[in-house]
This record gives C-alpha cells, structure tokens and sequence, in this order.
C-alpha cells in the first residue's frame, strides 16, 4: 500500500454513490451535501461509470464497507480515489464519520492509499457467458458450495499444485480483505500494507489444513469436484453459479484502489474500536 500526500485544486468537483435510498433522509447526508457545497465544491450523484462527470477529483461513498466495494467496482479501474463516509456498522473501508469528512476536504488533510485489486476470470466451455459480472475484487475471490455437498477443492499456485482442500468453499483475499470473510473463518489479520494474499478453507473437512500467506504476485488457479456439480463463485459482493468444469484464475489487477484516509484515521486505530482487538481488563490498570 503505497500512501501518497494530495494536493487537489481549491474547489473539487465529487460525486457520491449511495446504495441505501433510506440515507437520502439522514440529517447527516443532508449536512456533509451542504457543507461541501457551501465550500464551492460541485457535489453530484452517481450510479454508474456513464454518470461520472470529467475532471471529477474523487467519489464519497455513503453508507458501510458494503457501499464502498460496490463504488469501488463502478470507479476504480478509471482511477478515481474513493473516500468512505460511515453510516454503516463496523466499517474497515469506509471508516470516516460525516462531520470529520468535511473539515478534511476543506483543509487538504487526507492521503490517498493504493490497496490491491483482485481480478478473476473464468476459464471453460461457456464460462464468457456467465452474466457479465466485473472481475474485480477488493477484499477477497471466493468459492463456496450451492448444495448439500462438500466440495473437494484443487489449487495450483503458479502451476504447483497444492493438497485437495475438502471444504464448504475457499477464499482468497487482499490485504484489505483480511479483516472481512477471510477474518470470520480464521484468516490472519494483514496490515494494509502488506505485499501478501491470503489463502483460507471455509469449514475445512481436513483437519490439518490452515490459511496459508501468498505472494500478492501468485497466480491462483481453482477447481472443484462435488457430488451435485454445484458450487458458487463470489467476487466482494457478488455472486455467480460455476460449473465442475471451470477453472476460477485467480490474481492482481493491472491497477490498484486508490482510498482516501483522512490523516486522524488509522488501521490500529480501527482494529481496537470495531473489533475490540485486544479488549482487556489488564490493559486499563
């Protein structure tokens, strides 16, 4: 994760994307649309890639960590830097209340983090004409059973193959994504900034196998055997039906995220307020 300083003109042009439309009546969508307007800066809404507006500096995302993968796979391979305004919940991605947003931008007090990209690709008979989903990923490229069976799971990395996982799925996830599904079944914790990839079964029916850590430069190749010939690929928040006889090829994009972190915001910092990392009646002593 390469951070870099900016130095944006004095009056920016920033779209937003909202997910939620129950967020148009929130007092604080309202206040930060205002404020910023009232700064001269031109404010405007997007839904998709045709709506971004020339010489657009960066998009909002309003809402949780869902809403920022979902405007990250609208702007990111045209390399507009996303900032993540947090109504949502725990929020890693999308970490920054609506009043420290505005003072930030105001004031040029913000850096720009470049995160790794995913891109997965299908590869077999009819595989280009599944419903043209983006490839990309932020957090993580996953394979999950659709039925009743256990899914025998085969992967190569740079064409070694490694031991046949038998699991409900495998993930494989960024950095970024250490802290999302790959952190709910027992994957390390990545600092952002780490050059790695994060191999983890989901619900492994092998008990001798764990997460393993790749090189963020590995190409991943995944296939699976089932009894009923289902399985389901995700990529961050979408989903497609797969069949046995396609391959999952699994590895970085050709561009980076480019995220936004306001200067008083850190991964630490967020660690120790969403998840209670290291919550301990002897740390307050």
């Amino acid at each position: 994760m390469l951070i870099l300083a900016v130095d944006f003109k004095d009056s920016m042009k920033i779209g937003y994307f909202i997910l939620n439309d129950q967020l148009r009546n929130d007092p604080r969508m309202d206040a930060l649309l205002s404020d910023l307007q009232e700064a001269t800066f031109e404010v405007y809404e997007i839904r998709s890639k045709a709506d971004v507006r020339p010489e657009t500096d960066l998009v909002l995302s309003m809402g949780g960590d869902g809403t920022f993968l979902s405007a990250a796979h609208v702007v990111a391979d045209i390399g507009l830097p996303i900032l993540g305004v947090n109504f949502g919940r725990i929020g890693f991605l999308c970490e920054n209340r609506p009043e420290a947003v505005r003072k930030a931008l105001v004031e040029g007090d913000f850096r720009i983090e470049y995160r790794t990209v995913l891109n997965a690709t299908l590869k077999g008979p009819e595989a280009r004409r599944t419903i043209g989903m983006l490839p990309y990923s932020v957090n993580e490229v996953a394979l999950h059973r659709s039925g009743s069976s256990v899914l025998g799971i085969n992967v190569s990395i740079d064409g070694e193959p490694l031991p046949t996982y038998w699991a409900d799925g495998l993930i494989v996830a960024t950095s970024s994504g250490s802290t999302a599904y790959s952190l709910s079944v027992g994957g390390p914790i990545c600092m952002p900034d780490t050059k790695a990839l994060v191999l983890a079964p989901i619900a492994p029916h092998n008990l001798n196998v764990r997460p393993i850590v790749l090189p963020e430069s590995a190409k991943i190749d995944i296939s699976f055997i089932s009894r009923d010939g289902r399985a389901t690929m995700s990529t961050d928040n979408r989903t497609v039906e797969i069949q046995p006889d396609w391959t999952i090829h699994v590895e970085m994009a050709q561009f980076s995220l480019k995220r936004i972190r306001l200067a008083q915001s850190g991964f630490v910092k967020a660690l120790t307020s969403r998840l209670f990392w290291g919550e301990d009646m002897r740390n307050n002593i």
